[in-house]
């Protein structure tokens, strides 16, 4: 699945070389992404636009579990996500369970509890051996929970192999993936998954036999190159040559898998996004109804960091596909992902 696959794709100008090393999770603030947008970001996104993955972080609700890997350096309350949300004129948001907060979901639900089913979608976090296990005992007390927070506005559950890496078998993830699809299933919610981009070859024959929507991270998370490393190549960076980029787009044109237009800063110091945006060219024209936009607030490891720069971006990229491609990426995809009911 990862042999090359040569496509036209819009030609990019040559990498600016940058000091910087990408993945840097130590910064706390990068000079790429401070620079001031001119006008406003809240009048050019669309009404009733969704931020399709940030996340609360408040000590006051619940501990961090044993197994974070990292400590916030502040909280992040709902209030202060809703106040910057206003800066983008985003008024609907979904809220992701951070890795640091294991299987209590505390934050996300009582977020939830606070924005209403009109406004808040979530996706949680549990242990599906758990579940199962008081399943075959009788005790329906994991599907109840399950069904309490649907009504809150949970649509789905997120496996997370980056923030905490687990090294799977071919066999266990398919055994993985499909212990949770069983569970989710009938609720309708969406697998999130977050892993390497090289991984996703082992995807492909999975996700089609699973019955449910599955949505991958961050650009489906890639490996980029550093923007130095092709600054004096004389050819336009292809997408095709990272691992796994051509599983996922294989993926996207069967149909039943989004992908996050998001956590740009994770993926690259690069303050053009040219490796970015040939992925995001050949992601929209492979599956413009599956691509959503996110700002992955409070951008845990690299507080301090400006997203608009990215979301100028990716109102540029959405103008460059044309047709309704803004109102997909920010809105549509999403009413269609998180199971919501246009107003």
């Amino acid at each position: 699945m990862d042999a090359l696959r040569l496509r036209t794709f819009s030609a990019i100008s040559r990498i600016k070389k940058l000091s910087t090393s990408p993945r840097s999770n130590t910064r706390l603030q990068s000079t790429l992404y401070t620079t001031s947008v001119d006008g406003s970001l809240s009048k050019r996104i669309p009404y009733n636009s969704w931020d399709s993955h940030m996340h609360v972080v408040d000590p006051s609700l619940q501990s961090l579990s044993p197994t974070a890997t990292y400590t916030p350096s502040k909280l992040h309350t709902l209030s202060q996500a809703l106040a910057f949300e206003s800066t983008l004129g985003i008024r609907n948001l979904v809220l992701v369970q951070p890795s640091i907060y294991g299987y209590d979901n505390t934050c996300v639900i009582e977020a939830l509890k606070q924005l209403g089913p009109g406004h808040g979608r979530g996706v949680v976090c549990f242990d599906a051996a758990t579940i199962n296990a008081k399943q075959r005992r009788g005790v329906n007390a994991g599907h109840s929970t399950l069904e309490i927070w649907h009504r809150l506005g949970v649509r789905g559950v997120r496996l997370n192999f980056v923030s905490v890496p687990q090294e799977l078998s071919a066999k266990e993830l398919e055994r993985t993936l499909h212990e949770y699809a069983d569970i989710i299933r009938e609720l309708g919610w969406v697998l999130q998954l977050y892993v390497p981009m090289h991984t996703i070859p082992d995807l492909v024959p999975i996700i089609p036999q699973l019955g449910v929507k599955v949505c991958l991270d961050h650009f489906g998370n890639p490996t980029l190159p550093v923007p130095s490393s092709v600054s004096s190549s004389p050819l336009p960076f292809n997408p095709y040559t990272l691992p796994g980029f051509t599983a996922l787009i294989s993926l996207l044109e069967q149909g039943n898998t989004y992908v996050k237009i998001s956590g740009a800063y994770r993926l690259s110091d690069d303050s053009q996004f040219e490796h970015l945006g040939a992925l995001a060219r050949e992601l929209m024209r492979a599956g413009r109804e599956r691509l959503v936009f996110a700002t992955d607030w409070p951008h845990t490891r690299f507080e301090g960091v400006d997203i608009k720069p990215i979301t100028e971006v990716c109102l540029r990229w959405c103008v460059e596909e044309g047709a309704d491609m803004t109102e997909r990426l920010f809105r549509r995809n999403a009413e269609v992902l998180w199971d919501v009911k246009p107003v």
